[in-house]
């Protein structure tokens, strides 16, 4: 039985790794060295020519990057890595929760040595040639610590509690599992700004002026009470710009960047946060937050069921059942629902984006919300052809020209 999964284990991975490869090539076929007469008046003939190389320069990236992943993970199922890793770990003879947090420490280590090559070669010649990068050797190091202190703070605490949890449990293991990880979501939902933000990025509050003026008043307009607009200090990393809502409750905050400020006018600015507003009006922030809960809950569920299985472990090599030998193989073989579950949730995360930008639209915010959208892909350099099997399968927002079209609706 064990031989079988095994088998199933590869297919799996195989799979996934070819058909995102397709996918891949799919785009690529949309590609187009003259400009498109659909996106004339959105780009001009030396941006499509530069985002064009840009969309080609990290498709060949990205076949180098996942075809390494995916070669590593080959090999170490194929020649029993992780039943390797497991053999070490075990000969420190320590508890259940320490077992599991040395061998997750090892093969998450060995990751960020190996992937951090690729990063460092993404961010600092990839993005830094077309006139991204904004990070200094200095933030980009710091970003890799607090990132490693929080994994393994923040992670580690977190899987060890959910470890003991089942050790403590047993049939109820799912269920209490579930309800500390839905208040673990709710809080960082509702404290995420206030908590993590900050270890990487400064933020402050907006300054009164002619664009804190017009927000307020349109968030009068809109009978949206917000008393906090706060603006992120994102060009410490990239010109790229951006802006998002968080919270709930009375922690709701809309976050600017600074990016976002200097390239936009007042009236676009206004405009996207009219969309964001719209998330929240909609209900798409409490819904998206109940829906993960709920595949939490089922996934959580499911892995009850087998993560004692001694037939997982033995699917990598293993002997005797374990805790973590089981997460790797779950991880595995609930991939195939996380990805069919992920296709649909982009589905409703594309209807969602419909939603909020007629949301802003019945503002009579259509045209400059366009505006804003325009600006924003062509200083990002975006691919605004994609192709369509890729967009359902990969997109969680329609793309420009679709929002465009349905914004003309709006009017």
């Amino acid at each position: 039985m064990g031989n079988t999964l095994f088998i199933v284990i590869l297919v799996i991975v195989i799979f996934d790794y070819f058909f995102e490869r397709l996918l891949d090539y799919l785009n690529t076929t949309r590609w187009n060295n003259q400009l498109p007469e659909v996106l004339k008046g959105i780009y001009n003939e030396d941006e499509y020519r530069k985002s064009q190389n840009y969309n080609l320069v990290n498709h060949r990236f990205g076949m180098i990057t996942s075809s390494f992943s995916f070669l590593l993970i080959l090999l170490m199922l194929v020649f029993g890595g992780f039943a390797f890793v497991d053999s070490y770990v075990s000969s420190f003879s320590v508890g259940v929760i320490l077992s599991a947090l040395l061998f997750f420490g090892i093969i998450g280590l060995a990751s960020e040595i190996l992937s951090t090559p690729f990063d460092i070669y993404d961010t600092f010649v990839i993005e830094e040639r077309f006139g991204f990068n904004k990070t200094t050797i200095k933030t980009y190091i710091l970003d890799k610590i607090k990132g490693l202190l929080l994994a393994v703070i923040l992670g580690g605490g977190i899987f060890s509690l959910i470890i003991f949890i089942w050790q403590k449990t047993g049939n109820l293991f799912w269920l209490i599992a579930w309800a500390v990880i839905t208040f673990i979501s709710v809080f960082f939902t509702m404290f995420y700004s206030n908590i993590i933000v900050p270890l990487f990025n400064k933020q402050t509050s907006l300054e009164d002026g002619d664009l804190k003026t017009a927000i307020e008043e349109f968030s009068a307009k809109a009978g949206f009470k917000l008393k906090n607009i706060f603006v992120i200090d994102g060009s410490k990393r990239s010109s790229k710009a951006n802006a998002y809502f968080t919270g709930i409750g009375s922690k709701k905050r809309i976050v600017l960047y600074d990016t976002l400020i200097t390239d936009l006018a007042t009236s676009e600015i206004v405009a996207v946060l009219a969309h964001e507003i719209g998330h929240y009006k909609k209900k798409h922030v409490i819904s998206g937050l109940i829906t993960g809960i709920v595949q939490t809950g089922i996934m959580l569920f499911i892995f009850s069921l087998l993560v004692a299985s001694p037939v997982l472990s033995q699917a990598l090599g293993v002997a005797e059942p374990k805790f973590h030998i089981g997460t790797i193989v779950f991880g595995i073989l609930y991939s195939p629902i996380s990805f069919i579950i992920g296709m649909l949730m982009n589905v409703f995360s594309r209807k969602h984006e419909y939603q909020a930008d007629a949301y802003a639209a019945s503002f009579g915010l259509a045209n400059e919300l366009g505006d804003a959208l325009k600006k924003l892909s062509v200083k990002s350099l975006s691919n605004l052809t994609p192709h369509p099997l890729y967009v359902f399968f990969n997109y969680s927002h329609p793309t420009l020209l679709q929002r465009l079209d349905r914004l003309k609706n709006c009017q």
